[in-house]
């Protein structure tokens, strides 16, 4: 979801703190990242990155119906607290205990899963630098890219040593998110039932 903006005011972007970040965020009126120290601002996405949000999300909240985990969609801060970093995810995943940040009652910090829907604008960013923040919150054990263009979800799972396995759905179809016991069929998600006819 986190597509940057072109370009930001000077005032944007000077060093601020976390808390004066979290007071600008509650007066804008679009969404804003906080990373090393600056504001950078968040775009909307595509018609086919919110469907394809909401179907993942709907599909995870069923399989998670009874147990003590919860999907929380893009409206909902994550905090890196090793990195300072804070974003939105396109969906987060807890199980447990909800842990808030120390500064910030309303922004989590321990998420199990986190899941991003890729779009050409922010696929990098989401492959590189977010992922190595992602990397450094404790309680994270698979991060979900799902692409806006191809039926493809590419798993990072991480493993008992602390490194990072990839798996992806090229071959069978079924994506697994073992941290949280789910699955994701590729049919299920990207079906889409207002697909225009040829």
């Amino acid at each position: 979801m986190s597509k940057e903006a072109p370009h930001m005011g000077e005032a944007a972007r000077k060093l601020v703190t976390f808390a004066e970040y979290i007071a600008f965020e509650e007066k804008a009126e679009t969404k804003h990242e906080y990373r090393n120290g600056e504001i950078v601002a968040m775009a909307g996405g595509t018609l086919e990155h919110g469907r394809l949000t909401m179907r993942v999300g709907l599909l995870l909240g069923i399989q998670l119906e009874g147990r003590p985990c919860e999907t929380f969609s893009s409206d909902v801060r994550v905090r890196v607290l090793a990195t300072g970093l804070a974003t939105y995810p396109d969906l987060s995943v807890v199980c447990g205990k909800l842990e808030r940040d120390p500064e910030h009652e309303n922004t989590m910090t321990n998420p199990v899963v986190l899941v991003e829907v890729l779009s050409p604008s922010t696929e990098s960013y989401d492959r590189g630098r977010k992922f190595h923040h992602y990397k450094q919150i404790p309680s994270l054990r698979e991060y979900v890219l799902v692409s806006s263009e191809d039926r493809l979800i590419e798993v990072f799972r991480r493993n008992e040593d602390g490194s990072w396995s990839y798996h992806d759905t090229a071959e069978t179809g079924l994506a697994e998110l073992t941290s949280i016991g789910c699955k994701l069929d590729l049919d299920e998600v990207y079906h889409n039932p207002l697909k225009e006819s040829a």
